[in-house]
């Protein structure tokens, strides 16, 4: 009767975290589903920038804005963008695990190696390893909005024309589709030229008038343009965190349907046997009256 109850407890309990897991995976659905618009409502701002920015570039020296400019390699940074929570499957060990491996190779190029971390899965990570932390940025992803990416943006872009370090590494989570992630090494320090994006003239055919003047207005727009490829990062880092989350508690959920099944099965054993061993006790203790 003990092993009856203890299995009776177990299925409850199974039961009950089935529940849960079911609820997270609507609820990463829906923040899946308002991730996947912001990116595409961010898309046009993103693009259009891009165009002029790349028309600018195409019409001043490039190479005179601090944000172009190379310089040797002595000081890396490696910026890694992790989730706030966990329940997300293996989407947090892709990315540190390359994003070790690119830290890795930098230390063997002879180059020093800071990280900066986005989430406080990464931060927890790499805080007991021996790599210095600059910066970290923690419970972003609860209410991602675009002064957040201002923030880790511009803190950036501060760091790397004040010298703190001579070329900066993002490693994400790409968001692919519902099911599928792929984890991305983007170089976003110094910015590549963008001549390949330059089509000098709008779309509509004509060209751009300018006011103030060009290399003003490079100077303006460049920092934007840093700020909008993080945000564009983190919108797609949240979207690949709900889908994953989304996949994993899905599979939570089928395998507690498994156990359940399974528990429930032994249960219905177990009572039978107890049931059978009661009744033949019961026609032992008759025949023994007779």
């Amino acid at each position: 009767m003990a092993n009856l109850q203890a299995l009776r407890r177990k299925i409850g309990s199974v039961k009950n975290t089935q529940k849960i897991t079911k609820a997270m995976k609507m609820v990463a659905a829906s923040k899946l589903r308002r991730a996947q618009q912001r990116i595409l409502a961010f898309r046009p701002y993103g693009q259009e920038l891009r165009r002029v920015l790349a028309n600018l570039s195409g019409r001043v020296n490039q190479a005179v804005h601090p944000l172009f400019q190379k310089r040797p390699v002595k000081i890396i940074q490696v910026t890694v963008v992790t989730s706030d929570r966990g329940l997300c499957g293996a989407f947090n060990m892709n990315v540190i695990r390359k994003a070790t491996q690119l830290i890795q190779e930098c230390e063997g190029t002879g180059a020093k190696v800071i990280v900066g971390v986005v989430g406080r899965k990464g931060n927890d990570y790499f805080r007991r390893r021996h790599w210095p932390i600059r910066n970290p940025n923690v419970n972003v992803f609860e209410r991602l909005t675009y002064e957040h990416a201002l923030e880790v943006g511009w803190g950036a872009v501060e760091a790397f024309t004040e010298g703190v370090f001579d070329e900066g590494y993002i490693v994400y989570n790409e968001f692919k589709n519902v099911v599928q992630q792929q984890v991305v090494v983007e170089k976003v320090f110094p910015i590549e030229p963008l001549e390949e994006f330059g089509a000098a003239e709008t779309p509509s055919g004509g060209g751009y008038l300018y006011e103030p003047d060009q290399e003003d207005l490079l100077e303006s727009l460049l920092p934007k343009y840093a700020q909008g490829q993080v945000y564009r990062i983190l919108l797609e880092s949240s979207a690949a965190e709900q889908s994953a989350r989304m996949a994993a508690m899905d599979g939570a959920t089928r395998n507690a349907g498994e156990l359940i099944k399974h528990l429930s099965l032994k249960y219905n054993r177990s009572r039978q046997e107890a049931i059978t061993k009661e009744l033949m006790d019961i026609v032992g203790g008759a025949e023994a009256l007779k």
